[in-house]
C-alpha cells in the first residue's frame, strides 16, 4: 500500500472518562498525572516504536464528581516541554482552548514549544464545552456554539498569521556589517477582525517546521467545517466501521470544497487496544476492564459534561429523562442532542440513559497481536483512517502492543521501521506552510 498508518498515543494518567476506577490498579502510580517522568517513559516508549505524536488533552473546569485524572493533572504546553527535552523525534500535541486564550500568548507559547522541540508542535483547537470554565475566567457564562466555533477559526488565522512575523532569512547576524535584523523581513499583522484585535509581530521566528500543526475534533456541522478549513489532523469519534467511513469520507470531501488537498488532512480515530496471548484472553480482560470501571454515579456525572456539568443526581434515576434541552446549547451541544432524542423516543429513564451511556461495547482492537494487526489493516484498507490515537491502561499495555502488534504492521507494510524525518509535518507528509510574505512552500518527505 501507498498509504503509511500514523500512531499517537495518549496516555491516561490516574485515569480520565470510562477509566474511572484505572487509579485503584497497582500499576499504577497515584501521583502519575502530575508526574512529569511518567510522560517522558511513555513518550520514550512511543517514540522507541515510531510513533508519530504522544497527545495530551486538557480542560480548565472541575468539580469533585470528575474523574481521578482531570482532578490533579499538568497543564499540557509545560509537560510538553519538559518532554521534548528528553526526546528527538516523537511529535508533541497539546490541548488548548480558542475560547479561553488570548491569540497573541497562545501563539508565543506553541511557538516556543516548536523551536524547543525542533519542530515537533502541535496545537489540538478546542472551543471547550464545560460551560463551568466561563466563570474561571470572570464571565457570567459560556458562549453560544457559533460565537465559539467562529471565534477559534478567526483564532487560528491569527495566530498563523502570527507564526509568519518573520522571514526565514530575516536575522542574518552579520556582525562586520552590525546587521543583527533584516528590519524588511519583520512583518506586523494589523489584524481586525469580529472577535480580535492583534497588532503583532510576534517576537520568535519559524521553526524548522515553519509552524506547528493544527489539530481539531470536529463532530458536529461546525465542528466539521472547521476541521475542514483549517486542521490537519483531527482526532475523529471512531464508532463503528461504517460509522468511521462515513465521517472520514466526509471530511475528506469537506476538505477538497475548501480548496484544500484532502491528502494535507490527517484523520485519527481513539484506539483503547486490548492485546493478550489469545483472543479469549483478551476478550475477558475487556469485560474485565468495564466492569471495574462502571459505576451507576460516576456514569452520572459523565453524563452531565455533556449539559455543562449539569448535577443529574438532583433527579428521580426512575423517573422519565428530565427536559434539560436547553443546556445543550452552551455545552457539549451535538453529544446532548443525541442523548435528548434518544431519551424521547426510546422513552428512558434518567437511570437507563446514565447506564446506556457506559454501556459496554466491544471494541474492534481487542484480541491476540494478529488479530488486532488484523483488524487495524482491514479498517486502514477500508478507508476508516489515516492513524489511531492509541490509549492504554498501563505501561504493560502498552509494552503488549510495542512488541506484538507494531512488528506485524511493520511486516505488512502498513507502518514505518525508520522516522523519516525529524518533525512532526514531515512524519505525518505534511508540507511545511509557505510563509505568507514569501510564497514560497517547501514540502516535507513523503511518509
Amino acid at each position: 500500500m501507498s498509504r503509511t498508518l500514523h500512531l499517537a498515543l495518549h496516555p491516561y494518567g490516574v485515569g480520565g472518562p470510562g477509566q474511572h476506577g484505572l487509579w485503584k490498579d497497582p500499576r499504577v502510580a497515584k501521583n502519575a498525572s502530575i508526574d512529569v517522568n511518567y510522560y517522558i517513559r511513555q513518550a520514550k516508549a512511543a517514540e522507541h516504536a515510531l510513533f508519530d505524536a504522544l497527545f495530551i488533552v486538557d480542560s480548565q473546569f472541575i468539580n469533585a464528581t470528575y474523574p481521578a485524572h482531570y482532578l490533579n493533572r499538568l497543564e499540557p504546553l509545560t509537560l510538553l516541554s519538559a518532554v521534548a527535552t528528553h526526546t528527538r523525534h516523537i511529535g508533541l500535541v497539546g490541548t488548548a482552548s480558542s475560547t479561553y486564550n488570548s491569540p497573541f500568548n497562545l501563539a508565543r507559547r506553541f511557538a516556543s514549544l516548536d523551536h524547543i522541540s525542533g519542530g515537533r508542535a502541535g496545537w489540538n483547537v478546542v472551543t471547550s464545552f464545560d460551560t463551568g470554565t466561563a466563570r474561571n475566567y470572570g464571565l457570567d457564562e459560556h458562549l453560544d456554539y457559533a460565537t465559539r466555533y467562529g471565534r477559534a477559526l478567526e483564532f487560528v488565522e491569527v495566530a498563523r498569521g502570527l507564526w509568519d512575523s518573520y522571514e526565514d532569512d530575516a536575522f542574518p547576524a552579520d556582525v562586520a556589517r552590525d546587521v543583527f535584523l533584516d528590519p524588511s523581513k519583520l512583518h506586523e499583522l494589523g489584524h481586525e477582525g469580529e472577535h480580535f484585535k492583534v497588532a503583532g509581530p510576534l517576537n520568535l521566528s519559524r521553526s524548522p517546521q515553519g509552524q506547528p500543526v493544527i489539530f481539531q475534533a470536529g463532530v458536529s456541522e461546525e465542528g466539521r467545517d472547521l476541521a475542514a478549513r483549517v486542521a490537519e489532523g483531527i482526532y475523529a469519534p471512531g464508532g463503528s466501521l461504517e460509522q468511521a467511513q462515513e465521517y472520514y469520507a466526509d471530511i475528506k470531501r469537506r476538505t477538497a470544497a475548501h480548496g484544500r488537498d484532502p491528502e494535507h488532512i490527517k484523520i485519527f480515530i481513539h484506539g483503547g487496544p486490548v492485546v493478550a496471548a489469545t483472543d479469549d484472553a483478551a476478550r475477558r480482560r475487556e469485560r474485565e476492564i468495564f466492569d471495574e470501571d462502571n459505576d451507576l454515579g460516576r456514569n452520572l456525572a459523565l453524563l452531565g459534561r455533556s449539559f455543562g456539568a449539569y448535577d443529574f443526581a438532583a433527579h428521580d434515576l426512575d423517573a422519565p429523562f428530565p427536559d434539560v434541552a436547553h443546556l445543550a446549547e452552551k455545552g457539549g451541544r451535538t453529544a446532548a442532542a443525541q442523548i435528548i432524542a434518544r431519551a424521547r423516543e426510546q422513552k428512558l429513564t434518567l437511570r437507563q440513559v446514565a447506564e446506556s451511556a457506559n454501556a459496554f461495547r466491544r471494541s474492534p482492537f481487542v484480541g491476540a497481536p494478529e488479530t488486532v494487526a488484523d483488524t487495524i489493516a482491514r479498517w486502514f484498507a477500508a478507508g476508516t483512517f489515516d492513524g489511531i490515537n492509541l490509549a492504554f491502561r498501563t505501561d504493560d499495555d502498552l509494552e503488549l502492543f510495542v512488541d506484538g502488534v507494531v512488528p506485524l504492521l511493520q511486516r505488512r507494510g502498513l507502518f514505518r521501521t525508520a522516522y523519516a524525518a525529524d518533525t512532526l509535518r514531515g512524519n505525518l507528509g505534511l508540507p511545511v506552510p509557505a510563509n505568507r510574505h514569501t510564497r514560497e512552500p517547501v514540502l516535507a518527505p513523503d511518509a
